[in-house]
């Protein structure tokens, strides 16, 4: 299906609020725990989150606001950065599929696998041809992670060329933000109409059967709650119990 990011909203509509959305946040965040002790034990199942978005889109603060409670026992992180010589050496695929969650995990994913058809397609690194097959590839790949058990969300920050303005300039500013700071985020800015086309692409190409969720990110605490609500039905939607004593299984 086709989208026009121009037409889709950046900011919470009205009806909501920070704090009746943060409460939400933390009250979803603790039955997210729950269920996740229940999958970590079970270990049948495992939880795949995507987050895909402009610099500065929140993901960093996503991730830290919706697994908060959760047992980093059973969490991971991974995010995905300029390759090493080493990945550059093998399939565009690889590096990404050492990172699939293993069964009873929730991994999460800063930046993805889809790098490979967003910065390479606007800085014309491949050309389209190759951004097709990688698509096709893209799919093949997450049905079979989706055939061994991992459920899949995959989520776009939207985040307004305005409101990115004011995130990078707050990282100047703040003594405590200057660590995010980074020269080539401005650089990669003057792309983003070239970013918009190819985030277009991915959500043409790359589903429906894992379907992308274009999350609102100008406010912070919006783009939590849904981002938490969906993990939560996720996890709600899988059939999770926690295991018997082995002596009541025989």
């Amino acid at each position: 299906m086709k989208i026009d990011l121009s037409k889709i909203a950046t900011r919470a509509p009205e009806g909501f609020t920070k704090k009746k959305c943060r409460k939400e946040v933390a009250n979803m965040g603790k039955e997210i725990e729950a269920l996740q002790k229940n999958m970590w034990a079970q270990r049948k199942s495992s939880l795949l989150v995507v987050f895909q978005g402009m610099d500065a889109s929140g993901k960093d603060g996503a991730t830290r606001r919706v697994f908060q409670h959760v047992n980093p026992a059973g969490c991971r992180v991974h995010s995905f950065k300029k390759p090493t010589d080493l990945e550059f050496a093998h399939d565009f695929l690889w590096r990404v599929h050492q990172q699939v969650p293993a069964d009873g995990y929730i991994q999460i994913f800063n930046r993805s696998h889809y790098e490979d058809v967003l910065i390479q397609r606007v800085h014309n690194w491949i050309d389209m041809d190759t951004v097709h097959r990688r698509y096709e590839h893209i799919n093949n790949f997450e049905h079979l992670v989706a055939d061994n058990g991992t459920t899949i969300l995959k989520f776009y920050l939207h985040i307004s060329l305005e409101g990115q303005a004011e995130s990078l300039m707050d990282r100047r500013i703040d003594p405590t933000k200057h660590w995010k700071h980074n020269d080539q985020d401005w650089k990669e800015r003057e792309h983003w109409d070239a970013y918009m086309e190819a985030y277009e692409g991915v959500f043409e190409n790359c589903g429906p059967d894992f379907p992308w969720q274009i999350i609102p990110s100008d406010n912070n605490w919006y783009k939590e709650w849904l981002v938490a609500k969906a993990v939560l039905e996720a996890l709600q939607a899988m059939d999770l119990e926690y295991p018997a004593l082995e002596s009541e299984m025989a």
